[in-house]
């Protein structure tokens, strides 16, 4: 099991710190938790272009840190159980991005 938690917190790092997007993706993450919402609703609440939340979305659930429920439009996007019991590691890495951000921006 330890494992299984040590992979799935290489793919959280690999996902939201190690590539593009991953900002947007951890925005994501944390709507859905407050919430579930369809892109839709994501792309309104998050100011963010619905086709790049979307783009987002599919990357989040191929990978298994979201899943969805539905079709088309009204499609609900929920975190996944993985992503639920593994919340902490995933707060700790956004808090270490926010703080790089933060660093740059007053640079």
């Amino acid at each position: 099991m330890a494992s299984r938690n040590r992979s799935f917190n290489h793919l959280l790092q690999w996902l939201i710190a190690g590539t593009r997007g991953g900002v947007n993706r951890a925005r994501i993450i944390r709507a859905l938790r407050e919430a579930p919402q369809n892109a839709n609703q994501l792309s309104s609440l998050l100011e963010v272009d619905y086709r790049t939340v979307r783009h987002h979305l599919d990357i989040l659930e191929e990978h298994g840190l979201i899943t969805s429920m539905g079709e088309r439009y009204g499609k609900m996007y929920f975190i996944s159980h993985n992503l639920d019991e593994s919340y902490e590691d995933f707060e700790e890495i956004w808090n270490k991005i926010g703080k790089r951000l933060k660093k740059r921006d007053e640079e």
